[in-house]
């Protein structure tokens, strides 16, 4: 497979990575006091990651040219958009096991680490697999556009986050009291440890992150299969990811119709992949930064389009969950009690 290849000395892996543990203690330390964070702030958090994804960019412009870049933003745009997928199932996850709003950073915190560990350790191997044996482009490829039909036509089956099996392996090996003692993973009761349910909670919002490293970063190495642009842009992305939970949580059941444009992005980048070991070749990177900006922002913008205006109840009154939702969402702006369905899940399920 052909791809971009410039030399990236060590120390430039180590100053970057270096640099995303910096910013994660940074995000931790804004945050030790587990208060409960409203849009203002996760906005401006936002905005900040956003900042710092899009300038690393700039420094590759300056460092290597405007292919190199481009590749790099054309990864972290897809990857950027198919963390609002993982918005949605967080919010699942949190309505299902009722945690509070003051307790959500702490997971997603800790979340965003394991999401780091597995992406780096599939980029390398997927790297390699792809670089060694041709025939695995075919393979991600198929994985890719079987993922996304999943995503666009899979979205009404039942989710039931405590029936994970990594979830009940935990709850099996490790000893469980199921509730929340303020914001701790683990206490001691009767002279034991004793894991909480917060604990819980961290293990099926790693165990769903799992299955999304797999196809966002097979996703992005359709793009290319330079392992320091695939990580940076997977980095960058993810870095944003706890600020955008709780930028977007208020606002998820306005994106009702983003799910198929995520769908379309994850069959592109299999095509893309399979297309890159015929005599096609690999895409320009110029259209492909041209359909996946194009197809997220038509996605979204339908989705605003069809929801500004929701049809009204025929007695006026929001029944259920949908009264807990409007409720929730209008304290707090934070996660709505969605129902345990997998409508936002769009086909992933952390069960």
């Amino acid at each position: 497979m052909n791809d971009l290849s410039f030399t990236v000395p060590l120390w430039v892996w180590a100053a970057v990575t270096v640099g995303i543990g910096v910013m994660l203690a940074v995000d931790l330390i804004a945050h030790r006091d587990n208060h409960v964070i409203g849009f203002r702030e996760a906005a401006i958090w936002s905005s900040v990651w956003i900042a710092i994804g899009l300038g690393f960019g700039v420094v590759l412009l300056l460092w290597q040219g405007a292919d190199v870049s481009s590749t790099y933003y054309a990864g972290y745009l897809i990857e950027k958009a198919l963390s609002i997928d993982n918005v949605f199932v967080f919010a699942l996850v949190f309505s299902f096991f009722a945690v509070p709003d003051a307790y959500q950073h702490k997971v997603l915190f800790w979340g965003v680490i394991g999401a780091l560990a597995f992406r780096l350790v599939f980029i390398f191997i997927g790297a390699e697999l792809l670089q060694v044996f041709f025939w695995t482009a075919y393979l991600f490829g198929a994985f890719l556009i079987w993922t996304g039909w999943k995503m666009a036509f899979s979205n009404d089956e039942e989710v039931h986050p405590d029936r994970n099996p990594v979830v009940r392996l935990v709850k099996r090996i490790i000893p469980t009291d199921p509730k929340f003692h303020d914001a701790n993973f683990f206490i001691r009761m009767n002279g034991k440890k004793v894991a909480t349910l917060l604990f819980v909670v961290l293990v099926a919002i790693e165990a769903t992150d799992l299955i999304f490293a797999v196809d966002s970063v097979a996703a992005v190495l359709a793009i290319t299969t330079n392992t320091f642009l695939v990580w940076t842009a997977n980095a960058f992305a993810v870095l944003g990811l706890r600020s955008l939970y709780f930028c977007l949580a208020g606002l998820l059941r306005r994106f009702q119709y983003l799910h198929y444009g995520l769908a379309v992005l994850l069959a592109f980048a299999g095509i893309k992949l399979i297309l890159s070991e015929t005599p096609v070749g690999k895409l320009p990177i110029p259209l492909t930064l041209g359909v996946i900006a194009g197809t997220i922002a038509v996605s979204i913008t339908w989705s605003l389009i069809a929801t500004r205006n929701p049809p009204a109840k025929a007695d006026n009154q929001p029944t259920g969950t949908e009264a807990r939702t409007t409720c929730d969402s209008d304290k707090t702006g934070h996660a709505p009690h969605a129902s345990a369905t997998t409508r936002g899940t769009h086909g992933k399920k952390p069960s």
